[in-house]
């Protein structure tokens, strides 16, 4: 069980193998790349990798909240910086659809 709290409502438990609710956009190195439909500013997606999660900033390609193993931190960030502008402009769109990882 994982206590997630969805876009405009109340914190809830649900099992992590039922979070369906986010597209993902990439996959690469064990790392899977999430974003909401709906969600607020600042521009971010979300990171799983084994039981980490984060949310990255789109545009600073930083963690705002949660932790990743440094050597996967790199990882995200330099998928991040070389899909920044198809990154934002899905973010923008709410068009969702897969990038190509980074290996």
């Amino acid at each position: 069980m994982r206590n997630i709290c969805p876009p405009n409502s109340k914190s809830i438990d649900i099992p992590v193998e039922n979070i369906n609710y986010m597209p993902e956009i990439s996959r690469f190195l064990g790392i899977v790349v999430n974003m909401y439909y709906d969600e607020h500013n600042p521009p971010h997606f979300h990171v799983r990798y084994n039981d980490f999660r984060a949310i990255v900033s789109i545009r600073e390609c930083n963690i705002l909240e949660g932790t990743l193993p440094g050597r996967v931190r790199g990882f995200v960030a330099e998928w991040a910086e070389l899909h920044q502008q198809e990154l934002l402009t899905m973010w923008e769109s709410k068009n969702f659809h897969k990038i190509e990882p980074l290996v």
